[in-house]
């Protein structure tokens, strides 16, 4: 036998005696990864300083991973009992060679169906962040956590709430995500937990739905960044009430109150379906809208969380109804017409709405109001209570855009307050009441019609 051929008959020997003694090793630490399921619970509470469970602890070996089933992470106090993570099984993939020296060094992270519960004490305290017992400075022989090079959700649901002054009793959900598929690269778990504003992790998040107090997207997809106390969504595309959106959504943790801040972008959206979203909304218009809006706030800890929201921007709704209006059979009422012309078919029917909006102090004022009625054009302005109240107090200008005979138009002039312009009637109109029952009446009204604030 040569030389050559005795070399490499020892070093494949001596390789094939090192994998079978690393796989010995291997199966010595992982025969029962469950034996050390006290020790692991004992490292996360003290890392985290919340209460874990763990069901179970196995192994798979192909890739080489640990299972952990039925794990959960309680509320810290003051937050009411319940858990913050919830999971049906984890599976964790594992650095080989660090098991070989009897420590477990976590390379990635499968979180399967995963119920997260966020909540914001009215302290300012978060139940995912809570100070680490001194305890958990000191690095536990048999876990090893820092920066996990990716964490994958799957068939997770987000809800995030906050409590209620002075008692701490739970408040409403302001943001439900489910059916949530994320990819989180280079998570950060220490910064996550010790309050750190670098960033914990950043990657891309998909969801079946997105719920943003009574406003709701579907099929969601967006890029992710997560600070300690900065979640950040951007390049969001979705599914809008039969329409599309686009925009970015951000939010603030680090003050008592979380802010928000959102520019959103949508086409083709079903109006009708949208108001079906709010309280007394069912029915009012239909149509189809497009626009822009920016919307800014803070997050109350209140039982009307999303009531200190501010924001402007433009919408158009095309080809639409608005039964309880009824815009052209109460408008040509008050100018005493029998006839209704080209509209006596659907009095409630526009072809266009076009108006730019502010919402401020739980009002939403739009300075210029642009309808094109079937039979009357409208320009005005004025504003409407969103508070619950539903008061309005719109004033404008109504054109009828059929020439009427002299008669007509002498009757109306006479006894409905119009004036004849270019063969056509003009009248000053005003509308107040609520949005269920409005309540229509002839003139300018008592307030200025220019400035919206003189309104409220």
């Amino acid at each position: 036998m040569s030389v050559r051929r005795k070399i490499v008959i020892v070093v494949v020997a001596t390789i094939v005696a090192a994998a079978i003694v690393a796989a010995l090793l291997l199966r010595s630490v992982l025969a029962d990864p469950d034996r050390y399921r006290p020790q692991v619970i004992s490292f996360l509470e003290e890392k985290t300083g919340k209460q874990i469970e763990i069901g179970h602890i196995g192994v798979n070996w192909i890739p080489l991973s640990i299972r952990i089933d039925d794990f959960g992470c309680r509320n810290p106090r003051p937050f009411p009992s319940g858990y913050f993570v919830k999971a049906a099984s984890i599976d964790a993939s594992l650095d080989a060679w660090a098991l070989l020296h009897r420590q477990i060094v976590i390379k990635s992270v499968v979180l399967h169906d995963p119920i997260i519960n966020v909540i914001s004490d009215p302290d300012g305290l978060w139940n995912f962040e809570n100070p680490p017992v001194e305890a958990a400075q000191k690095q536990a022989p048999i876990l090893a956590l820092g920066v996990i090079s990716q964490v994958e959700i799957t068939g997770g649901q987000l809800f995030a709430s906050s409590l209620i002054d002075p008692s701490d009793r739970p408040g409403p959900v302001v943001l439900e995500a489910r059916n949530v598929a994320a990819t989180l690269e280079q998570v950060d778990f220490d910064a996550f937990i010790h309050s750190s504003s670098s960033i914990v992790a950043q990657g891309s998040l998909k969801a079946d739905l997105l719920r943003f107090g009574s406003v709701e997207a579907k099929n969601l997809d967006s890029k992710l960044r997560l600070q300690a106390r900065h979640v950040v969504f951007t390049d969001i595309k979705a599914e809008v009430y039969g329409g599309s959106a686009t925009g970015d959504l951000s939010f603030d943790l680090s003050g008592k109150n979380t802010t928000f801040k959102t520019d959103a972008r949508w086409s083709g959206m079903n109006v009708a379906h949208l108001l079906d979203a709010f309280p007394n909304g069912k029915g009012m218009m239909t149509g189809k809208m497009e626009g822009d809006l920016k919307l800014a706030g803070t997050i109350e800890h209140s039982l009307r969380p999303l009531a200190g929201i501010h924001g402007s921007g433009r919408v158009t709704v095309r080809d639409g109804q608005v039964p309880s209006l009824k815009l052209n059979a109460n408008l040509m009422k008050l100018a005493h017409f029998n006839d209704l012309g080209p509209a006596k078919d659907d009095p409630s029917s526009f072809s266009l709405i076009s108006t730019d909006l502010e919402l401020d102090s739980q009002r939403i004022s739009s300075r210029v109001i642009d309808i094109d009625g079937y039979g009357v054009d409208v320009d005005g302005s004025g504003s409407v209570s969103v508070s619950g109240s539903d008061e309005l107090n719109y004033q404008g200008l109504a054109e009828i855009t059929t020439k009427e005979g002299f008669f007509t138009n002498t009757v109306a002039r006479l006894f409905g307050g119009a004036t004849l312009k270019d063969g056509k009637l003009e009248f000053p109109f005003r509308i107040s009441g609520t949005v269920a029952n409005p309540v229509f009446s002839k003139g300018k009204g008592d307030q200025d019609t220019d400035d919206p604030k003189s309104r409220r």
